[in-house]
């Protein structure tokens, strides 16, 4: 291709260009369409489960038979307007970056949309412009370009003619003009980004158990289930009675509230999140983040913030130090477009006040070429600023001071006057004498030292990745208290075999000139040992990296490709967010195992009860109502406060079986006793169908009550008001007219009533033997029952704090404090 004039391209180059397919267009994608998020959360094995019952219970039986099927608007509502909004808000993000690109065409320069640019347009760059499209710097002056979205190496990069820049990148200091030599596809931000495009759902072990648990059931609700219609067929009349009665068997055994409540309590945990302005692209991300034990950082944008700070600054003598401030202030004043160094010294000098005369005549701008800035003041002589090693001679003492410094990872500055007081062009004179060396460093994040002891308190192991010198990194990793910080190693000394790398990731945390493949390759060995890995970035270098992790958490301001690529977005670019995303997820892991049971009650004595009336060929005990109604009050909404309630048990795997270990012997005691009170109550009341399904009903309710309580326990003032407000709304549902006729409650047979209550009474006592089995076995060698409350659950429900030792870390201060009513306990977070 032939360079254009510096007058850029003409409109009819332009115009066939754009023509022949060779502009920036590319189809950018910042998260699933609202189609696919519809469409996941409809289309889901739950839901055709209970639709094809819900079909059946409107065509053959009342339409309060079918209350039931509201858990799937509800159960695809909380899911669908949760990815609803985490779409809504990436997409604003994205119209964010869309700012417009400066060109020169036909001599003229004017603003387009990034889209517009084609290949070979002549773009125009001035400070903190964006770099739309790959191209070759034509002109530049002072020009400086800051890559660290694509390296990871935080100080800018001088550009000059005829060498290449790369799309993602922003201008810093100076300005230029470079022509475009790759576009669209073929730019290498939208070539990382095309290998991130891909959409994967986030892998949560919860919702993986719940769904094994679902495929179980299957199995099991197809021969059960066909007993169960033969038994309805031949035991009633007609066949709407006996598909209603199948229903009412085959609909508990789904456990539909777990799903409903599992995903209630990822949604009030992403709502919570989002008001520390922490964006959940998808529920189970908050789980995910709760089980990690490997955490990946880079430095920049992480633990530090992107601009610099001043450390401290040493003058040479007292009589130099009444003007430091003043000099400083003095050559800002003289930069009309100061870079990231000056703005930070800016910081420390600004409020100087300006002395009268201090007026430059002849300035050179600060560049990372030269490393120095210069100018002459009227009345004031020369002074420069910039690297000690360059601007002072072999041998000056301030250099030797500034050498220590500098191996500790700052960055250094010297100012100096110059002898004879003239402005150097490229090279500083011999004669420059030292006034003063500052020491600068990038600002660290200020929750950022409290949140890796958090993280490392909670078993979180961190490791630093960042394309940034390694004595840089692991400086600014010590001052943060990180553990290894003191042996930081040179990515490009590691080895290439997986393997060896994984063993070298294992006994080391801090990591520097990392590659974006290399850090895609570190996530990927760490996970290959075993590890659950969450990854931290901004930029682009980083997309791969969060793609390949367990779980990607992208920097609000960082780039849209890795935006769009992580789970949760951190909003603010607030690294002390983690840990409140780390508790979050730990209080919807563990108060979700704490009452999975509870719901996986009604499963175990619906197939209980299903079997045995297949066997009895009798009509089935409950109609669809009943099993609403006992399942609403002591499992749906009970359980939907305790899995609210404040919860910071670590993650422990083993879900399913520790559910089961609850679910089947409470479940095989409530099936038992509904079972036997009805099977007395047709025995002594054949006739009265309605009264004997009633005091069914009342056995199981007092039964499931039972279940509820031990899971409630230790009781406090909000649990025991729980457990006796269930108790009073089932007594409330019995007395009201309207209520007991909607519900189709009859207890006006005292004879039969009382059977229900003498075949639940040996019920509830085999369950509190059951359980007190349990906790004996919990003091042992067995891991408690998720019925037995842990020992900061017991302190936390009584108002009494916890002893630290052995507990988990308080969550770190971030932010103004509100606090927060979360059941049982109030928590005050971050004065």
């Amino acid at each position: 291709m032939q360079t254009p004039t510096i007058a850029g391209l003409s409109a009819a180059e332009v115009a066939l260009r754009r023509a022949q397919g060779r502009a920036n267009v590319v189809a950018h994608v910042s998260s699933r369409s609202a189609w696919e998020i519809v469409r996941s959360n409809v289309l889901t094995r739950f839901n055709a489960i209970i639709g094809v019952l819900l079909v059946a219970g409107l065509v053959f039986g009342a339409p309060q038979d079918a209350l039931f099927g509201l858990v799937i608007v509800v159960n695809s509502a909380v899911g669908i307007v949760q990815e609803l909004r985490a779409k809504r808000s990436l997409d604003a993000l994205a119209l964010l970056d869309a700012a417009p690109v400066t060109v020169r065409r036909d001599d003229v320069e004017v603003d387009v949309p990034a889209e517009d640019v084609v290949l070979g347009d002549l773009v125009v760059l001035w400070p903190r412009a964006k770099i739309p499209v790959d191209g070759e710097v034509a002109v530049a002056v002072g020009l400086e370009v800051d890559e660290s979205l694509l390296t990871g190496e935080a100080d800018p990069v001088d550009k000059r003619p005829g060498e290449p820049v790369l799309s993602g990148s922003f201008a810093t200091v100076g300005h230029g003009e470079y022509v475009a030599t790759a576009v669209g596809e073929q730019a290498y931000a939208n070539r990382l980004v095309a290998q991130v495009k891909r959409f994967d759902l986030t892998h949560s072990q919860l919702m993986a158990g719940i769904d094994q648990i679902l495929r179980g059931i299957q199995w099991v609700i197809v021969p059960v289930g066909a007993l169960l219609v033969v038994s309805q067929l031949r035991s009633t009349r007609t066949l709407p009675q006996a598909v209603v009665g199948s229903v009412a068997g085959i609909v508990p055994m789904i456990p539909e509230g777990l799903v409903l409540m599992t995903s209630v309590a990822f949604a009030v945990g992403v709502v919570r999140l989002g008001r520390r302005r922490c964006l959940v692209q998808e529920m189970p991300a908050v789980e995910v983040l709760a089980r990690v034990d490997t955490l990946c950082v880079d430095k920049t944008g992480t633990l530090t913030e992107p601009m610099l700070e001043v450390t401290a600054v040493e003058p040479v003598d007292e009589q130099a130090d009444a003007t430091v401030r003043t000099v400083l202030a003095a050559l800002l004043a003289a930069d009309p477009h100061p870079n990231a160094t000056m703005e930070a010294i800016r910081g420390y000098a600004g409020s100087a006040p300006r002395a009268e005369g201090w007026r430059p005549t002849t300035a050179v701008p600060f560049s990372s070429a030269r490393k120095f800035s210069a100018a002459v003041f009227e009345g004031q002589g020369g002074w420069i600023l910039g690297a000690p090693d360059v601007i002072l001679p072999t041998g000056d003492s301030v250099r030797s001071r500034a050498e220590v410094a500098a191996a500790q990872g700052l960055r250094v500055l010297a100012l100096a006057r110059l002898a004879d007081g003239e402005v150097p062009a490229e090279h500083p004179p011999d004669d420059a004498r030292a006034v003063a060396f500052l020491t600068l460093r990038q600002r660290l994040r200020p929750n950022a030292a409290e949140t890796l002891r958090y993280l490392g308190h909670e078993g979180v192991t961190v490791k630093v990745f960042s394309g940034d010198n390694a004595a840089s990194v692991g400086a600014i990793a010590a001052v943060l208290g990180l553990p290894g910080a003191d042996s930081p190693l040179d990515a490009r000394q590691l080895p290439d075999d997986p393997h060896e790398l994984a063993d070298v990731l294992s006994t080391s945390s801090v990591f520097g000139r990392v590659t974006p493949q290399q850090k895609r390759g570190f996530v990927d060995a760490l996970r290959a040992r075993g590890h659950l890995v969450a990854m931290t970035g901004d930029g682009v270098n980083y997309a791969l990296a969060l793609k390949n992790a367990d779980l990607g958490i992208a920097m609000g301001s960082g780039s849209p490709a890795t935006r769009a690529t992580a789970k949760i977005v951190l909003l603010d670019d607030d690294f002390g967010a983690l840990p409140h995303v780390l508790a979050e997820g730990r209080r919807v892991l563990a108060n979700i195992e704490r009452v999975a049971g509870l719901f996986l009650v009604k499963t175990t004595y619906s197939v209980v009860l299903a079997l045995l009336v297949g066997v009895a060929h009798l009509p089935f005990p409950l109609l669809p109502r009943h099993v609403t109604l006992v399942g609403s009050l002591t499992i749906g909404i009970p359980g939907f406060f305790l899995a609210l309630a404040p919860n910071t048990q670590r993650f422990r795997p083993g879900f399913v079986r520790r559910v089961l270990r609850v679910a089947v012997p409470a479940g095989l005691a409530c099936g038992l006793a509904t079972f036997t009170a009805y099977g007395l109550a047709v025995h002594a009341n054949p006739s009265d169908l309605s009264a004997n399904r009633s005091a069914a009903t009342l056995a199981l309710f007092l039964t499931a009550v039972c279940a509820l309580a031990l899971v409630a326990r230790p009781f406090n003032v909000w649990r025991l008001s729980l457990v006796a407000g269930v108790i009073v709304a089932f007594v409330l549902v019995a007395v009201v007219p309207f209520a007991a006729g909607f519900f189709a409650l009859t207890f006006s047979n005292l004879q039969v009533d009382a059977y229900a209550v003498l075949a639940a009474a040996p019920a509830a006592a085999l369950m509190v033997i059951v359980d007190q089995w349990g906790r004996s076995r919990s003091r042992g060698e067995s891991p408690p029952p998720p019925w037995v409350p842990a020992p900061r659950d017991r302190a936390a429900a009584s108002g009494v704090a916890a002893p630290s030792t052995g507990g988990n870390a308080p969550l770190p201060s971030a932010g103004p404090r509100r606090t927060i009513n979360s059941g049982d306990a109030r928590t005050t977070r971050g004065q």
